[in-house]
């Protein structure tokens, strides 16, 4: 569920662009403006403004946000107004070096530079490589069937079939995931994620371990992400900005739920005592009210 405040009647497009030009105008940047603007707009209406934006006034929009803002709030904002393939793009190509507009040829580029090995090599370039339906219907028959696969490439035998684990971790959607880390468990007595632990290890463990805890529950997974990002001295704010805008206008408040429940504390409130000035106000906005 969407944590966006967008106002019930907002501006026109055309009326957004011009409000922005304003404030760019002039002795430094109308930051409040330009936040009070983009973090209240939906991925459609942020589209529309940046075509006003070029029309009206020959520039390109993200452009003139990268002159206008600066440190944190700039990387916010610009993840913020990325389309949601141009975002994933953008947040992979942090690894990398060159220009990578394209996330599958990102994502893979990035896995031979980082020269990961074997099976977790494998697992990657299977999980950006590979079409998956991605809707929540499940064949029953099918997810029971991959259950007792995993059970046999795994605890039943001596040693691992990697291959299984890669192959149906790649290829499933999350909803089907989800259903056969349940049939794991009625069949065999306890969850997938005890499985992975015990027949695998490294990075292929860890990588196998986040699909499956995504899949199962992407509000504790993200919730337990931004809270290591958050605690101790310092903050991870790469790993704060891309939670906080990536998931934002899908189930942030599933997040925000299962944060209080696990931390005892909102969300809105870690964020507000870690950061400060207009990338706080920015990404406060993002999270929206409190309660």
């Amino acid at each position: 569920m969407s944590t966006l405040s967008v106002p019930p009647a907002p501006p026109s497009p055309r009326d957004d662009a011009i409000q922005l030009n304003r404030a760019f105008k002039g002795f430094g940047c109308d930051t409040s403006t330009v936040i009070n603007i983009l973090a209240r707009r939906d991925a459609t209406q942020r589209a529309l403004i940046q075509q006003e934006y070029r029309m009206m006034y020959s520039e390109d929009l993200l452009k003139r946000l990268a002159k206008e803002l600066s440190g944190k709030l700039e990387q916010a904002v610009l993840l913020w107004m990325q389309d949601p393939a141009g975002r994933d793009a953008v947040i992979v190509r942090q690894a990398l070096t060159g220009d990578i507009i394209d996330l599958r040829a990102a994502t893979e580029n990035m896995i031979w530079n980082d020269n990961p090995s074997g099976d977790h090599k494998k697992l990657l370039l299977a999980y950006v490589s590979i079409p998956r339906y991605e809707g929540l219907e499940v064949d029953r028959v099918m997810v029971e069937n991959d259950a007792k696969a995993l059970y046999r490439a795994g605890e039943k035998r001596m040693g691992t079939d990697e291959n299984t684990f890669i192959r149906i971790f790649s290829e499933r959607s999350r909803a089907h995931l989800s259903a056969v880390n349940s049939a794991y468990h009625g069949m065999f007595g306890h969850y997938l994620e005890k499985a992975v632990k015990k027949e695998t290890s490294g990075l292929f463990e860890y990588a196998l371990l986040t699909i499956v805890r995504c899949a199962d529950h992407p509000g504790k997974y993200f919730a337990k992400v931004l809270h290591k990002a958050m605690k101790g001295l310092g903050t991870d704010d790469t790993t704060l900005i891309r939670v906080v805008v990536t998931r934002a206008e899908l189930d942030m408040q599933y997040i925000k739920v299962e944060y209080q429940k696990k931390y005892k504390k909102t969300l809105n409130d870690a964020v507000h005592s870690e950061t400060s000035g207009n990338y706080r106000a920015f990404l406060l906005v993002l999270l929206g009210p409190k309660h």
